[in-house]
């Protein structure tokens, strides 16, 4: 598994009013102060890795290349789990703030692409046929990250919460302290482009299997990589 360091920094977390396909769930936009440094996963977990951490492959749209899917919240937390079992790396994954703030990679528009996105960029809005494809089938971001922009939807470590932007905590926020939902990223391969934003969020019951949630890991950047 592949990582890239993500330098410490601030941003400006969610969506302006005026951004095109916003929810009123993506604001208030605010700043936010990442603290310290992270590594995460150059790409989403493959279905490969995932079978050699976990025994299984739960995924619908099989290739040893292309992300798990299907996968629920706390089998990714165990993926994590386990895979610093094995590595003696600090695994987990990325909070919802850390997710946003890799995926931008400095940009302040919609997508990491600039003001839109097309399915010659990412694996979006590919229905009814569409599937997932190989990991790093498209362009890096700017800062070398691959498919933040669909492909299958991330977990994050995060539970939802529809107005937790106006309390949010400015330095490193972590989500609410409790809830139900997790929260998801990134929007996957049969979403309309406008779910796809750096910005945009959603969230799954962590007991619910559905066929377009994978995930990608962080690890601590005191367990160089």
């Amino acid at each position: 598994m592949k990582f890239v360091l993500i330098p410490k920094g601030r941003f400006l977390m969610g969506s302006s009013k005026d951004e095109k396909g916003r929810s009123a769930f993506e604001g208030p936009q605010h700043e936010v102060d990442i603290s310290k440094a992270f590594y995460i996963g150059l790409y989403e977990v493959t279905q490969e890795q995932y079978e050699h951490i976990m025994g299984k492959n739960p995924s619908d749209h099989k290739g040893a290349r292309n992300p798990v899917e299907g996968v629920l919240w706390r089998e990714a937390v165990e993926f994590c789990r386990k895979f610093s079992e094995k590595t003696g790396k600090s695994a987990r994954l990325p909070t919802e703030a850390e997710w946003e703030y890799a995926c931008r990679a400095g940009s302040k528009s919609p997508f990491n692409t600039g003001e839109t996105i097309s399915t010659r960029q990412a694996n979006v809005y590919a229905p009814p046929w569409g599937k997932t494809k190989a990991v790093g089938s498209y362009m890096p971001s700017d800062w070398g990250l691959y498919d933040m922009h669909g492909n299958v939807w991330e977990w994050c470590s995060d539970y939802y919460c529809p107005d937790y932007y106006a309390n949010a905590d400015e330095t490193d926020p972590q989500g609410p302290v409790s809830g139900g939902a997790r929260v998801v990223r990134g929007g996957y391969y049969g979403m309309l482009v406008k779910y796809c934003r750096s910005a945009s969020r959603d969230w799954i019951d962590p007991d619910t299997r559905l066929f377009s949630t994978g995930f990608r890991v962080v690890v601590e950047v005191g367990d160089s990589y």
